[in-house]
């Protein structure tokens, strides 16, 4: 397995740029929200790169190897405006979503909260819930996708920490394919960091779906762990999908349509204006800022991620940090 990790490895940087020096599935469609930071040839081929080490974690499961194809084809179809229209990508996405926790049994078993707690025993309830909060991960992973290196290593990041602490049993995700696949996820950070691919909708769905897979089963066999914890681990893509919701609404805009607010390209634009003129340059410094503070939330979330009022307090201070700082960057680029 190692000589064609290595393999692949080279085949994916080769890959990546040739698409790259012939202007294939490039990243740049004429947009406003793609004007702001990167160069207008970065093909969009990580979601693509990034399907074969996904499916090899667990090849022997029909539904999983289905559903990671479906949302990396929806990704794909985004990607080259075949699925241009947000509703009827939401409703693809909805209908898949469904379709997949049903069929890979996923289903969130507690809230800690009693009356809460009765009602996911419905199981037509718990089906639509479990498929409610994969749709916020998918579209919020969707929407810090704006910034090199920025989604990819906070995945990794997630995805290195449930590793490690043994929350997904061997049958399920093979521990020597896993380790492979964390280093595949390195490489293909730095590609991203460098302008030499980009992830795309497709490698922002296939990650931010498998990260959800991940998550979701980690929870159901880790039930004495509070549920907040696996919350707090990917709180930033969730809390930025319902903030940019609101605050479309609240402008009047339709909160499906991209747009240049989001915390990591207002924190961009004032990098670059008031640090670094250099667009790479700033563009990486802003990831690697926002990817450390969210390193900190984890290792202070690791702390005791048994306990759910200590766990809730992380999460709300997150929230109350992120809407200061992003009010704060607001005020500066107006």
């Amino acid at each position: 397995m190692i000589y064609f990790s290595l393999i692949y490895i080279l085949f994916t940087i080769l890959i990546a740029i040739y698409f790259k020096k012939q202007n294939y599935l490039s990243n740049f469609s004429g947009d406003n929200h793609q004007l702001f930071s990167n160069e207008k040839n970065i093909p969009l081929v990580g979601g693509a790169l990034l399907f074969i080490p996904t499916i090899l974690l667990n090849l022997e499961n029909f539904f999983f190897v289905v559903s990671i194809l479906f949302i990396t084809l929806i990704g794909f179809l985004s990607d080259r405006k075949i699925l241009a229209s947000p509703k009827k990508r939401i409703l693809f996405q909805l209908t898949f979503v469904v379709i997949s926790v049903n069929t890979l049994d996923l289903e969130i078993i507690s809230s800690r909260v009693n009356f809460f707690d009765d009602l996911l025993e419905i199981s037509v309830l718990n089906i639509f819930f479990t498929s409610f909060c994969l749709l916020i991960l998918i579209n919020g992973s969707n929407f810090i996708d704006g910034l090199n290196g920025l989604l990819i290593l906070y995945m990794t990041s997630v995805i290195f920490v449930i590793f490690k602490l043994g929350l997904v049993p061997q049958n399920i995700i093979d521990k020597n394919i896993f380790i492979n696949f964390i280093f595949f996820l390195a490489i293909l950070a730095i590609l991203n960091l460098f302008n030499v691919l980009m992830l795309g909708d497709s490698g922002a769905y296939l990650m931010s779906f498998f990260v959800g897979y991940l998550i979701i089963t980690s929870h159901k066999l880790n039930p004495n762990i509070s549920p907040y914890f696996f919350i707090t681990l990917i709180w930033y893509p969730c809390y930025e999908n319902l903030f940019s919701i609101i605050r479309k609404l609240k402008t009047k805009l339709s909160p499906l349509a991209p747009d240049n607010n989001h915390l990591h390209q207002l924190l961009y634009k004032q990098i670059n204006k008031r640090l670094f003129k250099n667009k790479l340059f700033a563009n990486n410094i802003g990831s690697i800022l926002i990817n450390f503070f969210n390193l900190l939330i984890i290792l202070i979330s690791l702390q005791d991620p048994y306990n759910t009022v200590y766990q809730i307090k992380i999460i709300i201070g997150c929230t109350i940090f992120y809407t200061i700082i992003f009010m704060l960057l607001k005020s500066k680029n107006k």
